[in-house]
């Protein structure tokens, strides 16, 4: 029948052919197993305060999963919230759409932008049942920010950071919903988040692989938590205490979904990655970063080196511990191309596939790390050489001023710092004065990716600006 055709349609059809193969490829050998992702992301957890760590906080749920893949002991984030999940979700460093200076806040008029191809979107076009549920923070000013708009089957929780936990309001406007329409479940958020994703795991479409995105609002202020969870931690006094018990609930609603994803018979074939947002704040006094350096809103290893792990069974190894610096925007690309994702994009993708580091001990395939890059200042990581440029902080969305910066020990006032991360993780010695060829390496390759950072957003709060009674709703924009 084949000799019988005409010579173009005969290329015509060995092109469809070709076509078909290389789309079922892209989803089969290439990406196999396909698995199941979980990400479950903290807010405000200090560095060390899990049990891995030797934290007198107790974490076994977490623990137990750390201690069965691998500890990512150099995994970068951004220093505050919403740049983290923007990265997180763009694979794209977020100075370069605004997002480097701060959070989205409630009164914002402005989202991630809408080009941007949003993980959740690009794992839903190659069929993964997609679900939000905890704190979105990346814009809900007009319905087209909102999270099932962006690629998100299911969504439950809220849109703002610093909600009441139990009232669930935010500067006395309601924030708690379910597929992006008010909802008035009562409980802790913590306990209604873990609640919720566990119903997501059971009642999910079993024909589809599951995306299921978990970010907590706990540990983030305000510090509240049921009695319960604090109780065991009386060797402990003022806010820690408080913020122990919240680490506690956390824990355990994460236990509980590891339950439901055992009880389903997922486990087998589930990516779990953890992290936290940004590094603790107020270190020493309310969160620990132990021997790092300073803490959120800046870029010193203490606001952007956090804790965080990856475990597969059978596919990563127990009790591995990761070296190489990885960077949140890395998990992007290594989850499409696990997924069987198209990589190709018309926005160019900062993160690397990192899944060779994570899973057989591959070196970091990062020339640099860019830590932030703002207007006054940033960081940039080469190797095990950081330069630090004016100890630039960032801001927090329980406030409109910058968080406090901290001392910058070792300088002598020229805002420049140079550290040796191998010999010094803890950022005491700047040896910017005794390496000043080092210095402007680092510096040109900061200057490079400046160059590229669009004008931060911002969002003052206008004087005629009133509250709504439901975030989110119609009457959000002013």
């Amino acid at each position: 029948m084949i000799s019988s055709m005409t010579a173009d349609f005969k290329i015509r059809l060995l092109t469809s052919i070709y076509t078909l193969v290389m789309v079922a490829t892209s989803f089969g050998a290439e990406s196999a197993p396909r698995p199941n992702i979980v990400v479950i992301l903290a807010d405000d957890l200090g560095s060390h305060d899990v049990g891995w760590r030797g934290s007198e906080i107790k974490t076994p749920n977490l623990d137990k999963l750390a201690l069965s893949g691998a500890r990512l002991n150099q995994f970068y984030v951004q220093p505050v919230c919403s740049p983290t999940r923007a990265a997180l979700f763009t694979g794209r460093y977020p100075f370069r759409y605004g997002f480097q200076t701060g959070v989205v806040r409630p009164w914002a008029q402005y989202g991630l932008p809408l080009e941007e191809r949003m993980l959740s979107k690009a794992l839903h076009d190659v069929g993964y049942e997609t679900a939000i549920v905890g704190k979105w923070h990346l814009g809900h000013f007009q319905p087209e920010y909102l999270p099932t708009k962006r690629g998100f089957d299911h969504q439950y929780g809220h849109y703002n950071g610093a909600l009441d936990y139990f009232t669930h309001i935010r500067d006395d406007g309601f924030d708690w919903h379910r597929d992006d329409k008010e909802n008035h479940d009562e409980g802790y958020s913590t306990e209604l988040i873990g609640k919720e994703a566990s119903r997501i795991i059971r009642e999910r479409d079993k024909n589809k692989p599951l995306f299921l995105y978990v970010p907590f609002n706990g540990v983030h202020a305000p510090h509240q938590v049921p009695e319960k969870y604090s109780a065991p931690y009386s060797q402990i006094s003022g806010r820690r205490k408080t913020y122990a018990g919240m680490v506690t609930a956390l824990d355990q609603a994460v236990g509980q979904i590891v339950d439901s994803l055992r009880e389903q018979k997922m486990l087998d074939n589930t990516l779990i990655i953890f992290s936290s947002d940004n590094g603790g704040p107020q270190p020493g006094q309310l969160t620990s970063n132990g021997n790092l350096r300073a803490g959120k809103g800046t870029v010193y290893e203490g606001g952007v080196r956090v804790c965080a792990f990856a475990t597969w069974a059978g596919h990563i190894k127990e009790g591995t511990e990761v070296e190489s610096p990885i960077h949140i925007v890395d998990l992007y690309p290594t989850l499409l191309k696990l997924a069987g994702a198209p990589l190709e994009q018309s926005l160019p993708i900062d993160g690397r596939d990192v899944w060779d580091v994570i899973n057989s001990g591959a070196a970091s395939p990062h020339d640099a790390i860019v830590l932030n890059s703002a207007p006054s200042g940033g960081a940039i990581r080469v190797g095990n050489w950081k330069l630090v440029l004016n100890g630039a902080s960032t801001t927090d969305e329980e406030s409109s001023a910058p968080l406090k910066r901290p001392g910058k020990r070792g300088t002598k006032g020229e805002g420049v710092e140079l550290f040796d991360l191998k010999n010094d993780p803890s950022e005491k010695n700047n040896l910017a004065s005794s390496n000043p060829d080092k210095v402007r390496e680092l510096q040109l390759k900061y200057e490079a990716f400046a160059k590229e950072a669009v004008a931060p957003k911002s969002a003052p709060k206008g004087k005629g600006f009133r509250t709504p009674k439901v975030w989110g709703q119609a009457d959000t924009v002013q």
